[in-house]
């Protein structure tokens, strides 16, 4: 089944910010679009609303005056539900509540054919649950697009237990038509990217939780060292604190609270303060006029160890020992077998951390990083009882590579190590449980929350057990169950195992 053809009428019910997006997406592809709100004005408002930003279009030479003009002629506020009758597709974008959602989508039964398309934006509720009370469920389906609709490419497309196949395909191939980039995926709480993107929330406020580092030094981190676009504190302060908090706990909800997605009380005591981010001017970080933003944590100047020792093999972070040598700083290499390691010349050593506590006096962990080469911030951990001297002497060598270094408290598998392997885990159990196609995973993390790789494209590149026993370990530490390496990944990093073992 092909896209809806450009001349097919579109409604859209639910004039806010989304609804007004979803609107001008389906207007600029060249569709006649109806808008719809239940509250008297709201769609003539919405239809202004977009036509100054079709102004805006022609101000940056994205569109024509002729195709302005066009589009305008085509944007249609509708007074009654009645008015929607010709459309070949309604999308709903109005309150996440269940019971007002069927209650519209009952009510639009009544009004278009039976071969109009029905879809839903939710971002958190059943798919399956909007659509359970209608009396042709085949062709209800999720449409969920992400804010602002007309500049994200991602749309998830999601299959609620009764859609068919083919309403999905046609919802997936007009989404397509419009330009976004669709995704396929099942009913399931979060579809894929509130699903998969929970660890990232989740393990910064653990660190926080635990003390490791305050909101300022783990942001930096992810950024600097991890490679995203930004923090997850003044990520949930631009999402809201209260929106972050509902979407997880929501999830949580919906797995009939498996521990995985548990929601954290921090965040918690920080929306019932009232501080909801950027839109309340307080959140984890002050937003208000003249104040300052708190600065990571920064470890002062340390002198360079003259040499390093390399043993064994450094496996992702092999990158350090051409970045030793450039700085200057002898490189000996030595034989070793398991994880490599940098010993430094008062003895001490230096590793990647594994997912263990660095509880020996002479071991220092540092944090992953997406690429050793471009990052500009590294983070150290190491135990409350490290020996004196070590600590600065591993700093040191960090800043003669010209990285600024953050050091942390001792939590299993410090910040971005962990984070990406719980992305990961929650990334194969997805596919395992035929929630979307590993591509289509990858997609939807790099194009919906803008991570610098998806899941799989990491997992490829770090190494395919290194995520299964990393999580392992921290699990060991952590037993309540919330860091365990799914069924899924396990099986992975056996395969893998297998393959090798035949291979040598």
């Amino acid at each position: 089944m092909t896209a809806l053809d450009p001349s097919s009428p579109v409604a859209v019910v639910g004039t806010g910010t989304m609804g007004q997006g979803i609107a001008q997406v389906a207007l600029v592809a060249g569709h006649p679009v109806r808008l719809y709100d239940a509250v008297d004005g709201r769609a003539r408002e919405a239809a202004d609303a977009i036509g100054a930003r079709l102004d805006r279009l022609v101000e940056k030479d994205r569109l024509t005056g002729a195709e302005r003009d066009a589009a305008r002629a085509r944007l249609v506020p509708a007074g009654t539900l009645g008015e929607l009758a010709d459309c070949a597709l309604v999308v709903e974008a109005v309150v996440e509540r269940l019971d007002v959602k069927q209650e519209l989508f009952r009510a639009l039964e009544d009004v278009v054919g039976d071969d109009c398309l029905l879809a839903t934006n939710t971002s958190s509720l059943s798919v399956t649950a909007v659509g359970g009370a209608l009396r042709v469920p085949g062709r209800f389906v999720g449409l969920h697009f992400f804010n602002p609709a007309p500049l994200l490419p991602l749309v998830e497309v999601v299959s609620g237990f009764a859609t068919d196949p083919a309403s999905a395909t046609r919802a997936y191939e007009t989404a397509r038509a419009w330009g976004k980039t669709p995704v396929a995926c099942a009913d399931t709480p979060g579809f894929v990217v509130n699903r998969v993107a929970r660890p990232f929330y989740a393990e910064a406020l653990a660190a926080y939780e635990a003390r490791a580092a305050d909101p300022a030094t783990v942001d930096a981190v992810l950024r600097e060292s991890g490679g995203f676009r930004m923090g997850a504190f003044e990520l949930t302060d631009l999402i809201g604190q209260d929106v972050n908090e509902s979407v997880t706990h929501s999830v949580w909800q919906s797995f009939f609270q498996d521990v995985r997605f548990t929601p954290s009380l921090a965040q918690r005591r920080l929306v019932e303060s009232g501080r909801l981010g950027r839109k309340s001017g307080q959140g984890w970080y002050d937003y208000r006029d003249g104040a300052d933003r708190p600065a990571p944590h920064t470890g002062e100047p340390a002198g360079a160890p003259a040499h390093v020792v390399v043993e064994g093999d450094l496996g992702p972070a092999a990158e350090l020992v051409a970045l030793i040598r450039e700085a200057g700083i002898e490189v000996r290499p030595e034989d070793g077998y398991g994880a490599g390691r940098l010993v430094l010349p008062d003895g001490g050593t230096l590793s990647l951390t594994d997912g263990q506590l660095p509880v020996s006096k002479d071991l220092v962990h540092f944090d992953l990083a997406l690429d050793y080469r471009a990052a500009t911030r590294i983070a150290l951990s190491a135990s409350r009882g490290v020996r004196p001297g070590l600590l600065s002497e591993a700093t040191g060598l960090f800043q003669a590579l010209g990285k600024k270094v953050s050091v942390i408290g001792d939590i299993p598998g410090m910040i971005v190590a962990r984070t990406v392997a719980r992305i990961i885990d929650l990334a194969f159990d997805a596919v395992a449980k035929g929630v979307a196609a590993p591509e289509d995973v990858d997609t939807a993390m790099r194009l919906g929350v803008n991570y610098p790789l998806g899941p799989f494209e990491w997992s490829r590149r770090l190494g395919d057990t290194w995520a299964y026993y990393l999580l392992a370990d921290v699990h060991e530490w952590e037993p309540s169950g919330r860091c365990a390496p799914s069924l899924a990944l396990h099986r992975h990093a056996e395969a893998a195992e297998d393959r090798e073992g035949a291979a040598s």
